[in-house]
C-alpha cells in the first residue's frame, strides 16, 4: 500500500466520511516477462458466491485492465488467476453490466 491520497465526491458510495482522505491499495505484480508492475485496485464486485477484483497498471491508466478472484486463504486475502472459461464468461458478463450501469450514471 502507498500513502497517495485520493478524494471521493459524495456519491461515489463508499460509505466513508468524506471530509478525509484514505490510502490507495496498490498491489506490486510480476508479468510474463518478470517485470515488476505497480496495480491500483479499483474496484470489487461480487458474481455467484465469488468476489472479483479489477486492477489497473498504476502508471500506465490507458492499458488494459485485470481481473483476479479474490479469496480469503489462511486469513488472508489472495488474488487468483481464473482460469476455467465458463466462471471467466461469467465475470465478464458481469463486469460489462457494472461498466454500463457505471455509464448510465
Amino acid at each position: 500500500m502507498s500513502d497517495h491520497k485520493h478524494e471521493h465526491g459524495e456519491a461515489c458510495g463508499c460509505g466513508h466520511d468524506h471530509d478525509h482522505e484514505h490510502e490507495e491499495f496498490v498491489l506490486t505484480l510480476t508479468d510474463e516477462e518478470g517485470n515488476e508492475v505497480e496495480m491500483a485496485l479499483v474496484e470489487t464486485f461480487d458474481v455467484g458466491e465469488n468476489v472479483y477484483a479489477l486492477l489497473l497498471e498504476r502508471n500506465n491508466p490507458e492499458a488494459d485492465g485485470i481481473i483476479l478472484r479474490l479469496e480469503e486463504q489462511e486469513e488472508e486475502m489472495v488474488l487468483l488467476n481464473i482460469e476455467d472459461e465458463a466462471e471467466w464468461a461469467r465475470v465478464e458478463e458481469a463486469f460489462n453490466e457494472l461498466v454500463a450501469a457505471q455509464d448510465e450514471a
